[in-house]
């Protein structure tokens, strides 16, 4: 699945009527290469909410099922790997991140599309404020 595909998705909670909110953004924890969190804007009162992906029990087409709508207790900082640029270790540009394919059962990042081409997972440095660290062919 695509981080693409997921961001909009409404995040429905298992005993709960409607959904809670809609994902904004998946956070990876670029070193493990998984995502951590999943980020939603709930219908109540517009705030963010982060949930870690523990509490994920299903990623599908039409929703993000939820095990339990509890928050997480250390929030990662927001860096959304849609849209960022993408830099070399050595400071050289390599294009900016269109797209994320996941395992929407494990959370497991599979591959990171750029505008320059397909950066596998064992390349992925670091994320920050201002790029996407990888390391050169």
């Amino acid at each position: 699945m695509l981080f693409s595909e997921v961001r909009g998705l409404p995040v429905v909670p298992p005993q709960e009527a409607g959904p809670i909110g809609t994902v904004t953004s998946l956070t990876v924890d670029v070193a493990s290469g998984v995502v951590s969190h999943v980020r939603l804007r709930g219908s109540r009162l517009g705030r963010e909410r982060v949930l870690p992906w523990d509490s994920v029990h299903a990623v599908g087409p039409g929703a993000v099922r939820i095990r339990s709508a509890a928050t997480s207790g250390t929030v990662p900082p927001r860096h959304d790997l849609l849209g960022r640029r993408v830099l070399t270790e050595a400071g050289a540009g390599h294009g900016a991140v269109l797209d994320v394919a996941f395992d929407p059962g494990t959370g497991r990042v599979l591959a990171v599309f750029t505008s320059r081409g397909e950066v596998p997972t064992d390349r992925l440095l670091g994320l920050g404020d201002y790029a996407l660290v990888v390391r050169a062919d």
